[in-house]
C-alpha cells in the first residue's frame, strides 16, 4: 500500500465522490424557495460550486447562472459542464461579483469552508451587497453542538477497473470555532491500493450563533434538512437549511 497524507486537489475525484448525490432534487428545493420567498428575478450565483452539478440543472431550469469557487481544477470542469455559465475564481469571504443577482446558494455546507466567524460575517457582508432588493441566500448548515467524531459513512464505487472506498466525516473537539471535515480515498487497481487523507479546517458555530450573524442583513427562516418537504426546523436536528431574504 502506498499512501499520500495529504492531497489538495479533489477534482479528478470530486464527481466519483459525489456520485449518491441527487443534485437535481436540491437544485429544485432551492428553485422551489426562490418561488416562495424571492423576487422572482433569475439571475443565480452558486458559491463553492465545485465541478458544477447544481449550476447544470439552474441553467436548464432557465436561469442565468453563474460559479465561483476557490479550485481553479473544479471550474475547469464545471466549465465544460456548463459552457453557458461564467465562473470566477474566488474565495467565498471576499466575494465581488459586476451586478446583482436575484438568488445566491452554498450546497453541502460548503459555508463552512469560511475558517472563522470573522471570516463567515465578512462573507455574508458580502453576499448581502451582491443581491438585489428581495434577493435570497439560501445553504445548508450543520450546528456544531450536535456533531459526532466518529467514522463517518463509506462509500464503495468502481471505475475505469479501480475500486474507490470514500469515507468523510465531520470532526469538532468540543471548543472554538473550528471544525474539521476529514475525508478519505482508498483506490485499488490490479492488487495495488493507495490511500489518500486530507482534512479541511472549517467553521464551527450553532445555529442560534449563525442566526445572529445573518439578522443583520436577512429576515432569516431555519428549515427542516429535507429536500422533498418545504418545513419548519425541529430543535435537536443537527442538520437545517437556512434562506435568508436580503433587508435593505
Amino acid at each position: 500500500m502506498s499512501a499520500t497524507a495529504l492531497y489538495t486537489d479533489l477534482s479528478s475525484y470530486y464527481d466519483l465522490m459525489c456520485a449518491d448525490i441527487n443534485y437535481r432534487e436540491q437544485s429544485d428545493y432551492v428553485r422551489r424557495l426562490h418561488q416562495l420567498f424571492g423576487n422572482q428575478g433569475t439571475d443565480y450565483l452558486d458559491l463553492a460550486c465545485g465541478t458544477g452539478p447544481h449550476i447544470r440543472h439552474f441553467i436548464d431550469f432557465g436561469f442565468t447562472a453563474n460559479g465561483v469557487d476557490l479550485n481553479q481544477p473544479m471550474l475547469d470542469i464545471a466549465q465544460l459542464r456548463c459552457p453557458e455559465a461564467q465562473f470566477t475564481q474566488q474565495d467565498m469571504c471576499e466575494l465581488k461579483t459586476a451586478s446583482q443577482l436575484d438568488l445566491i446558494s452554498c450546497f453541502l455546507y460548503s459555508i463552512h469552508y469560511n475558517q472563522s466567524i470573522a471570516t463567515l460575517t465578512k462573507c455574508i457582508a458580502n453576499i448581502h451587497a451582491a443581491l438585489k432588493p428581495g434577493g435570497i441566500f439560501c445553504f445548508n448548515a450543520v450546528d456544531k453542538n450536535t456533531i459526532d467524531n466518529r467514522a463517518g459513512i463509506k462509500r464503495n464505487l468502481q471505475q475505469d477497473n479501480s475500486d474507490f472506498c470514500f469515507q468523510s466525516n465531520w470532526y469538532y473537539c468540543g471548543t472554538g470555532e473550528q471544525q474539521e471535515l476529514q475525508l478519505s480515498i482508498q483506490k485499488t487497481n490490479n492488487g495495488v491500493t493507495e490511500y489518500w487523507r486530507d482534512q479541511h479546517t472549517m467553521v464551527a458555530l450553532s445555529f442560534q450563533q449563525l442566526q445572529e450573524l445573518l439578522e443583520p442583513y436577512f429576515e432569516v427562516y431555519v428549515l427542516a434538512h429535507d429536500y422533498e418537504k418545504i418545513m419548519p426546523w425541529q430543535n435537536g436536528s443537527g442538520n437545517a437549511f437556512f434562506v435568508g431574504i436580503k433587508r435593505g
